[in-house]
Order: C-alpha cells, then sequence, then structure tokens
C-alpha cells in the first residue's frame, strides 16, 4: 500500500507497527499475517519498512528478525551498555537462590509445566512460580495437551533482555558438571524405580 503522506510510514507497515507494539512479544510472519489480515508479501513489505525507518531515524527502539524468524522491538544495540545500569542483571539481586533455580529449569526446559518443573526441583514451586510470573520473567506459553491442560510456561523477552540474551539460543550450555549431576540423578532414579518393581 502507498504511504498517504510524505515521511509516513505506509498504513500496512503502521498497522503491523502496531500489533507487535500491542501484543509486547515476538511474532512471527505466520501470526502476524493471521492478526493484520495482510498477505505474506504485504506482511514482509510493511516489516521492511518499519525497520528501515526505525533505523534511518535513529530511534531508541529497532525492529529486530530472531533466529526463529519471529519479530520484536527491542532496544537499539548502541543503547544496552546504557541501559544495563537500570535493567541489566538486576534479577541476580532481586531473586532468591530458589527462584534462580526455578527460573533456570523454565529457561533450559520450557515448555514446561508447573508440575515438571516440581518433579525436577522435588519440592512445591507453586510461590515461586507465581513470584516470576508477578516480576514478568515467565509467562504462560500455552496448555499441555494432557488430562487437565495444564499451563506451560517460558521465559519472557524482559528474561532475555536482563540477562543480556538475544533469544533461547544465546543461553550458556550446561556445564560437564552439571551435566554429570545431572546424569547421576537420572541414574539414581532409574535404580529406585526398579528398587520399587522387584
Amino acid at each position: 500500500m502507498a504511504k498517504g503522506n510524505a515521511g509516513l510510514m505506509s498504513t500496512d507497515a503502521r498497522l503491523v507497527e502496531s500489533v507487535l507494539f500491542i501484543e509486547n512479544e515476538a511474532l512471527d510472519e505466520e501470526k502476524l499475517c493471521s492478526m493484520t489480515n495482510l498477505d505474506s508479501k504485504a506482511v514482509q513489505r510493511a516489516l521492511r519498512e518499519i525497520s528501515e525507518v526505525f533505523d534511518d531515524r535513529g530511534h531508541g527502539i529497532r525492529l529486530r528478525e530472531n533466529s526463529d524468524g519471529s519479530y520484536e522491538f527491542a532496544p537499539s544495540s548502541d543503547l544496552y551498555d546504557r541501559l544495563r545500569s537500570t535493567y541489566g542483571r538486576k534479577v541476580d539481586r532481586r531473586l532468591t537462590r530458589a527462584a534462580l533455580e526455578t527460573l533456570s529449569i523454565v529457561a533450559y526446559s520450557q515448555p514446561i509445566t508447573r508440575r515438571e518443573i516440581d518433579e525436577i526441583r522435588g519440592v512445591a514451586s507453586d510461590s515461586i512460580v507465581r513470584l516470576l510470573r508477578e516480576r514478568e520473567y515467565i509467562k504462560v506459553v500455552g496448555r499441555k495437551d494432557v488430562q487437565g491442560h495444564p499451563c506451560l510456561y517460558g521465559t519472557s523477552r524482559k528474561f532475555l533482555f536482563e540477562f543480556g540474551l538475544k533469544s533461547i539460543g544465546d543461553l550458556p550450555k550446561l556445564s560437564q558438571i552439571d551435566r554429570m549431576r545431572f546424569d547421576k540423578e537420572e541414574e539414581e532414579e532409574n535404580e529406585e524405580r526398579e528398587g520399587d518393581e522387584e
């Protein structure tokens, strides 16, 4: 769609921009088509236009394409250092060890239910999951297709930003020590299971 006035974005681009802003989460092309009633080519043109306008005019935010093909708004990369003093890694000081442990489980195992979190931790995690949701580090990303349809949790954009990650793919790999610990726990669980069967 042609631009209405010089200097303004096209109606399609403004529509896509509005949807990304309102949803406040990364959306892929298919979702954007569905939510705007635009076809794929129109959405692609709109995304290019938004990106060009934000870059050319030196906005504080930019349109970012993630490794999974989704799009979202993020701070301009040249501002990260200045923003980090206000937003970056505050999570380390505000959360208890149990909350950080739970957040790590969600980050590495998402999507995951609260019951699955409880099984990994060995204790109930209701209050911690509620706290992490209130502080917007995790969010409901769907429901598991089993009896009761429990909520599935995943990490949020705020989690990525405060830990300085571009995407979940940037999470550090589990160390050899962690892998050995997990293997040992799994081995102990298998031994217990075998003992119960005897």
